[in-house]
């Protein structure tokens, strides 16, 4: 009987020390791995060589597209993946702890920024955790709402597709000191929650090097395109049918005698109406000279054509009250 309570007490202490043995274990591999590491230090063995940095950016959703300002508000997620070989330990000497992880700052972090951002903070990814694994491999996902400049083509508006892009690169480390590579499926849209105004047909991502006019050497940057196509179910049943119908109308005026008062009454409400239709657009256009929408083509043509048509009905009004 004292036999059973002493294995019973001492698999209860085993279990309450086990515990305590891995906090144990986890703290020694933080200062393990701390120790005389320094953050501004690129984590390369050689320091002529560059560090490799794959970048993947998570598509999540389309916010707004903002035609008149030329910004896109986009919810995407930044997947770096890198090697810090500092950060490498045995696993069987730390209780068979895989991963650790680290403050955003604590260790060594790529500069990479978007270089099209309008955000008035520049950098608006929020700034997670870094997962350390034993191989030195370090990943880190920190998301974030982005407002990135886009050149608005609007001539075939509602019937446009509009190409924009992310553009990442480093600030300050040039193309021997940090590569950056897009990673396997650069351009992920998995988890993309479609837009009810934009479709997103394609998406791609490309490699360039560029060498600025200041500095000798190259400098990688990794673009990810986003093809969108507007949707246009919303113009149609609230624009383009209701003004088609509008000017439609103007044929009810001729069926009208002359003897109405309502006759140039109706034309000139239709008249009011189309320009009504042409301020919307003009609402939605960005105020350029580049082009003219060509939904506003359509509603200027339907406009000169009420507007003749109530010059023709003044025109006849004239003639029928006229004195001989």
């Amino acid at each position: 009987m004292a036999s059973g309570r002493a294995v019973a007490g001492l698999v209860a202490l085993l279990a309450f020390l086990q515990p305590l043995q891995g906090s144990f274990q986890e703290r020694r591999l933080y200062e393990d791995l701390m120790r005389d590491y320094n953050n501004l230090e690129r984590p390369v063995a050689n320091h002529s060589m560059p560090v490799t940095v794959f970048l993947k950016v998570s598509l999540q959703q389309i916010i707004d597209v903002d035609e008149k300002n030329q910004i896109v508000y986009v919810n995407a997620w930044l997947d770096y993946t890198w090697n810090d070989y500092k950060l490498v330990w045995d696993t069987a000497e730390y209780g068979n702890i895989t991963d650790v992880r680290f403050p955003a700052g604590k260790i060594w972090k790529p500069d990479v920024l978007l270089y099209n951002s309008v955000d008035t903070n520049f950098d608006s990814t929020y700034q997670t955790n870094m997962v350390v694994y034993s191989t030195g491999d370090v990943h880190w996902v920190p998301p974030g709402i982005f407002k990135i400049s886009c050149k608005i083509d609007i001539q075939w508006f509602p019937f446009d597709e509009q190409k924009c892009f992310f553009k990442f690169g480093s600030w300050t480390y040039d193309g021997y000191k940090l590569d950056l590579r897009p990673s396997t499926g650069g351009f992920d849209i998995s988890e993309y929650l479609p837009n009810g105004e934009w479709a997103l047909p394609l998406t791609t991502v490309s490699r360039n090097v560029k060498f600025y006019d200041c500095c000798p050497e190259p400098y990688p940057d990794l673009t990810f395109y986003l093809h969108m196509r507007r949707r246009t179910l919303y113009y149609g049943f609230n624009l383009i049918m209701p003004c088609i119908l509008t000017t439609l109308m103007t044929l009810l005026g001729f069926t009208l005698p002359p003897d109405a008062g309502e006759k140039i009454t109706l034309q000139i409400t239709v008249l009011l109406s189309i320009c009504f239709f042409l301020s919307i657009v003009s609402d939605m256009s960005p105020p350029t000279s580049e082009a003219v929408p060509l939904l506003g083509i359509f509603f200027t043509c339907c406009m000169i054509v009420v507007t003749a048509s109530t010059v023709f009905t003044v025109y006849v009004l004239n003639l029928h009250y006229r004195t001989p």
